[in-house]
């Protein structure tokens, strides 16, 4: 059966003002794929983000979600921002937080139906317990997964996570890493975390202006010690150009 396209990225170049962050990006991405996005700082990661989200226009060449132009699509992409303040003095609930990802232009009640959704994404993300918590009440890792609930329970198709799990404890990252691998929906994961690339990814995709993708390197690599320095994974990727 052939594979269905959830995102087509043609010709993509974009720049701020003369400089060019990205060029001539091309990458076909696969309905229910799991993709990892590393590279340096700098190198257009957050910018090929921005395109995706449709916070920026490419300066040239096209973006397509499923086969329609990203400009003109109207499914519910989820996204999962890196870095969100909460004001942890307002006394808001993790259920209040999680429904706002039900609101929509024109919507000011929520439905029967948006609680039930609600319900249903907190207790697969093992977290309904905490459904009445102040969000203040919470560890990192279970506010990062409020905020995954929130990102899932508009059903998007295509889910995007801006390191999603920075600044939380190695017990909060593996939780995070195990759910992901279960959600039955294209991801794309940018993370500086290098043991994202051996979470069950598909495939690794590294922006530095230019973009190169390679295949999960996970079954012919083995961690020593459960920890790889960035270099290493590139060096070790680099070989598959060679």
């Amino acid at each position: 059966m052939k594979k269905q396209i959830a995102i087509e990225v043609k010709n993509l170049f974009f720049k701020y003002e003369s400089e060019y962050v990205l060029e001539d990006i091309n990458l076909t991405i696969y309905d229910k794929e799991y993709i990892a996005i590393i590279g340096p700082n700098g190198g257009g990661k957050s910018t090929f983000l921005k395109l995706l989200l449709t916070l920026l226009t490419p300066t040239k060449g096209e973006i397509k979600f499923y086969n329609t132009l990203a400009s003109n699509f109207k499914v519910n992409i989820g996204y999962l921002p890196q870095n969100i303040n909460f004001n942890l003095d307002i006394p808001i609930s993790v259920e209040d937080i999680v429904l706002q990802g039900r609101l929509k232009r024109g919507k000011l009640f929520y439905k029967k139906e948006d609680f039930l959704k609600c319900e249903e994404i907190l207790k697969k993300l093992n977290i309904y317990e905490f459904k009445n918590r102040k969000i203040s009440e919470l560890s990192g890792g279970q506010r990062q997964k409020v905020l995954l609930a929130r990102a899932l329970i508009s059903e998007p198709k295509i889910l995007i996570l801006d390191e999603p799990t920075a600044s939380i404890d190695i017990k909060g990252q593996k939780e995070i890493y195990e759910i992901l691998k279960e959600l039955d929906l294209t991801k794309i994961v940018v993370s500086h975390d290098i043991k994202t690339l051996f979470e069950g990814v598909d495939r690794v995709i590294y922006i530095n202006k230019k973009i190169y993708v390679h295949q999960n390197p996970k079954l012919s690599m083995k961690p020593g010690e459960g920890h790889f320095c960035e270099m290493e994974i590139l060096d070790y990727l680099k070989g598959f150009n060679d």
